[in-house]
């Protein structure tokens, strides 16, 4: 059975090959719509990846451009949305959450005013005086 390294080409091989500018022009028109990467060409052809970029540099259409022109993939667009889309929720979640507490705290102060009962725990930094007597009783009988 032949293995991949019987079909490999030697170093000497590989400098002697040249790559017509329409074959380049191709892979390169491959790489920018994103149908192919850098890496898998440089593997399948036995090329370099610093010779595939100088291809992109001599026949890319961004060459020339200042910007940089980002392409995400499909996984990166849905998964992007799919985060909007949840954080979207979360926002929801929260503003209802935030409508029940207005709601009771309007509701504990309504019933305070109506019947004159603190409900609300209102915690104070000294302590109560339990036995009833004041400090300041300098009152002996």
């Amino acid at each position: 059975m032949a293995t991949r390294r019987q079909f490999k080409m030697t170093t000497a091989e590989r400098r002697r090959r040249h790559f017509s500018d329409s074959f380049k022009i191709q892979k390169v028109r491959e790489i920018e719509t994103g149908k192919t990467k850098v890496s898998e060409i440089s593997k399948q052809y036995e090329v370099t990846t610093t010779n595939v970029y100088r291809w992109l540099n001599k026949f890319g259409t961004m060459k020339d451009k200042k910007e940089k022109l980002i392409i995400e993939t499909d996984s990166d667009t849905r998964q992007l949305l799919e985060l909007k889309k949840k954080v979207a929720e979360l926002e929801r979640i929260i503003g209802q959450k935030q409508i029940l507490i207005d709601f009771k705290d309007k509701m504990i102060e309504l019933a305070e005013e109506i019947y004159g009962v603190d409900i609300k725990k209102k915690f104070s930094t000294r302590p109560s005086n339990i036995s009833g007597t004041t400090e300041n009783n300098t009152d002996t009988a």
